[in-house]
């Protein structure tokens, strides 16, 4: 039924009925992006998308059940992009892809080159590297470090941040943000990124500060 709305929505849409077949489908031809549910037969949906993550870092927006925070963390530090909690309203969820896709589109358009110290970000391969090594992120991710990277210095609420990396206004008790920051540094530091660090400023944000010379 939710194909049938995401097709008459304009979306060209591919369904399949468990994560191993949404990994031989996606090693065919990637899609755009992925709609996950967690309720899977076989692997479930976060072992799919760890998975997926292993091999690609394209969009995925995963449904949860109920709404409950502890698959809703477990989707963002699998490397989620957004998630939907069920109930939802279909509406919501074809204005969530359309969100996700129009900032993946957008990042073509942009900068060519971001970085600081031994961390390059290009923009248009939607890939990072430091030291010349490529660094695994998921597209939110990506966006986060891109957001952070040019306005560096400058203090960005945690408000600002989800509204220009996640597409969405804050919720109340939403740690979304500070889940997939904390991601963020735990993998820039275990690939030896040097040159600035990503603080967090209790009630303000956080901030990119370059390193002193």
């Amino acid at each position: 039924m939710l194909g049938e709305y995401l097709t008459l929505q304009g979306f060209s849409v591919e369904s399949v009925a468990s994560g191993e077949e949404a990994l031989t489908s996606i090693e065919g031809r990637a899609p755009d992006l992925v709609v996950l549910d967690i309720g899977l037969p076989g692997i479930d949906g976060l072992q799919t998308l760890e998975r997926l993550r292993h091999r690609h870092t394209l969009p995925v927006i995963m449904l949860t059940a109920h709404g409950e925070d502890r698959d809703r963390i477990a989707g963002l530090l699998a490397g989620a992009d957004d998630y939907l909690p069920k109930p939802f309203n279909p509406l919501e969820l074809a204005a969530r892809i359309r969100a996700v896709l129009k900032r993946s589109i957008a990042a073509t358009g942009e900068r060519a080159l971001l970085g600081y110290g031994n961390l390059e970000l290009h923009i248009k391969r939607r890939e990072v590297l430091v030291e010349g090594r490529p660094v695994a992120l998921t597209a939110t991710e990506l966006r986060i470090l891109e957001v952070l990277l040019n306005r560096k210095g400058e203090v960005l609420s945690r408000a600002e941040l989800t509204e220009a990396a996640v597409g969405r206004p804050l919720e109340a008790y939403d740690r979304s943000v500070d889940t997939l920051v904390s991601k963020l540094r735990r993998k820039l530091g275990a690939a030896g990124a040097s040159g600035a660090e990503i603080r967090s400023l209790r009630g303000h944000g956080y901030v990119l500060d370059l390193a002193r010379p």
